[in-house]
């Protein structure tokens, strides 16, 4: 039997709870869409779980995990909370998987996030400031998109990068009058990413189906 939890929008409506409570007795439970604005708080006994891009089956041992095409993936806060939940004796290896073709947040989603804030002023919407909605957009766009599985080929990547990057430092000075990013120092951070998450990466589709 599938389930599926969906809100209404409205946000702490408790979908992490009520996804915890059927990943007891699911043998998988996968997260769908959005990025680390998203959180969600789980407790099992008196263990408080704070997760933010882990589904929540994730705090239960023998429940494999899909972060899925739909979700945008700040691989930074994802490391985080593989490593905190390893240190509370969960560990994720062969029961955590990230589809190849999720869109990854890097720090120029950051920071044009808040650049574009900024400079709304009074008119500002709240953003959280975490790329979200940058990457997305990247995701839409697709000449700027970067995925997981571009991780697997990073000599590859580096030149998708470049090309990236190059546009964006021409965009956030005419717009933001911003001083450039460093794409050497963004490559440096994807050769980390690539090594601790890649045997995470690989086809979601082949594998739920």
């Amino acid at each position: 039997m599938n389930f599926c939890v969906v809100g209404l929008q409205w946000g702490d409506e408790g979908k992490g709870k009520v996804v915890d409570i059927l990943a007891e007795k699911a043998d998988i439970v996968v997260r769908y869409g959005g990025g680390a604005n998203a959180g969600h708080t789980v407790i099992i006994g008196e263990t408080k779980f704070a997760l933010h891009l882990m589904p929540s089956g994730a705090v239960r041992p023998n429940t494999t995990c899909v972060i899925a095409n739909g979700v945008v993936v700040d691989p930074a806060v994802l490391l985080e909370e593989i490593a905190g939940l390893e240190a509370k004796a969960l560990s994720l290896k062969g029961r955590l998987w990230i589809s190849a073709c999720a869109h990854v947040v890097l720090d120029y989603h950051k920071l044009e996030d808040r650049l574009r804030e900024e400079a709304l002023g009074a008119g500002k919407i709240g953003t959280t400031a975490r790329g979200i909605g940058p990457c997305y957009a990247d995701k839409t766009g697709r000449s700027f998109a970067v995925r997981m599985g571009d991780l697997l080929d990073m000599p590859t990547l580096k030149q998708k990068l470049e090309h990236i990057i190059a546009y964006k430092n021409k965009l956030f000075s005419a717009l933001y009058n911003a001083a450039s990013i460093s794409c050497d120092e963004i490559y440096q951070k994807c050769l980390d990413y690539s090594t601790k998450l890649g045997p995470y990466i690989c086809n979601t589709t082949e594998l739920l189906h």
